[in-house]
Order: structure tokens, then C-alpha cells, then sequence
């Protein structure tokens, strides 16, 4: 077989072909995968961020958006995921997909996305979901969640057809400056892959398992 005749993912874990691989283009491709072979949301991915004393904290948050700036999901910016970032803007993301027996680590700077790019996503959001990001002091002590459905009754009879974009409510977009590929290998002898940014090209480097 030659090179031209491999997938993408043969590519990357082919020693022999000394290539580029553009590691978003490998992302896409696990992605499409996903898509096909994940029951639910093959775009969620564990977030990992630290709080104020170090302490790391990790939940799962789907992919909203994802270009060659990095990989965005948007939140309330007074959750505790929100305060973290602000505070210390670094975080690494996980995506596992269990059915295909491979994961995807990425870790990087954090940036805010642009007012649009917030506007432009909260627009097309189901209208249950915007009065959901009004209703939910998220992160914040809640005393039942009757509290919760009742506050989210009002906010929808107060609103009209257009339910604004809270103020506190944004992106967040991880910009890349390491992702790794790791696939499933027999009796553990998995393969990694790990692309490092040098400038605005990718080294590639294989890892032990």
C-alpha cells in the first residue's frame, strides 16, 4: 500500500511516512467516525480547569464550534468552569469515544469568542435553551428544583419572541498548542501520536503507550 493509498489515520501511526499530517485534519476525520459509531453526542468532551488553590476540576461539555483557531463551547461565565477560566485562561480537553477505541487530548491557551460569534450561537439555540441560560444561576446554590422550573416559567411569559443573550452568558475557545491521537492496540501496546505547535506548523512525535 502506498502513502497515497492510507487514510488518514494510517498516516499518522505509519513510522515509515515522514509526511505532514495536519492535526485537525485527523481531527475531523475521528470526528466523522464518532458521528456514526457514538449512540449520543460524539462532540462532548471533558474540560479540565483548576479553581484558586490549584485544585483541578474536570466536567463534560460538548463542542460547539472548531476551526483552525481552536475548539469552542460556550457557558455561563459565572459558573465555576467560567470563574476558573477567567481567572487562569488554560485548560485541556479530553474526547473519548469508547466505540471506536480511540481518545483525543488537547490542551492550551484559553480566549473569550468575539460578541458576534456569542450573538450568533445563542440565536440558534432552541428557545427553551435561552431561557434556560436566564433561569440558571449556574454553579450557585439552588434550593430546590422547583425553584428552578418556577423561575423558568416566569422568564418565558416575561419574554417575548426574542429572548436576549445574557450578558454573562459567552464562549470560550482553547487554542491548541498540543493534541494527541491515541488508538487502541493489543495487549495495551496502544499507539500515541502527540502534534506540538512550532509557529504555525505541527511537530509530530509517537509516544510509549
Amino acid at each position: 500500500m502506498t502513502h497515497s493509498d492510507q487514510t488518514i489515520t494510517d498516516q499518522v501511526f505509519d513510522d515509515d511516512n515522514k509526511g505532514n499530517i495536519d492535526p485537525f485534519e485527523l481531527f475531523e476525520a475521528w470526528l466523522e467516525e464518532a458521528k456514526v459509531s457514538e449512540i449520543n453526542d460524539p462532540g462532548a468532551m471533558a474540560l479540565a480547569t483548576v479553581d484558586s488553590d490549584g485544585l483541578p476540576d474536570v466536567r463534560m461539555v460538548l463542542l460547539n464550534g472548531r476551526d483552525r483557531r481552536g475548539f469552542v463551547f460556550f457557558t455561563n461565565f459565572g459558573s465555576a468552569k467560567g470563574r476558573e477560566l477567567l481567572a487562569n485562561p488554560k485548560a485541556a480537553l479530553l474526547f473519548h469515544w469508547k466505540s471506536l477505541r480511540r481518545q483525543i487530548r488537547i490542551r492550551g491557551a484559553v480566549e473569550e469568542v468575539s460578541t458576534a460569534e456569542a450573538d450568533a450561537y445563542f440565536a440558534s439555540r432552541p428557545r427553551g435553551s435561552k431561557i434556560g441560560a436566564h433561569a440558571s444561576a449556574q454553579s450557585r446554590p439552588l434550593g430546590s428544583r422547583s425553584e428552578l422550573v418556577a423561575r423558568s416559567r416566569t422568564l418565558d411569559a416575561e419574554f417575548g419572541d426574542e429572548v436576549p443573550r445574557p450578558d454573562y452568558w459567552s464562549g470560550f475557545r482553547i487554542k491548541p498548542v498540543e493534541i494527541e491521537f491515541w488508538k487502541d492496540g493489543e495487549f495495551r501496546l496502544h499507539d500515541r501520536v502527540l502534534f506540538r505547535a512550532d509557529g504555525d506548523a505541527w511537530s509530530r512525535q509517537r509516544l510509549n503507550p
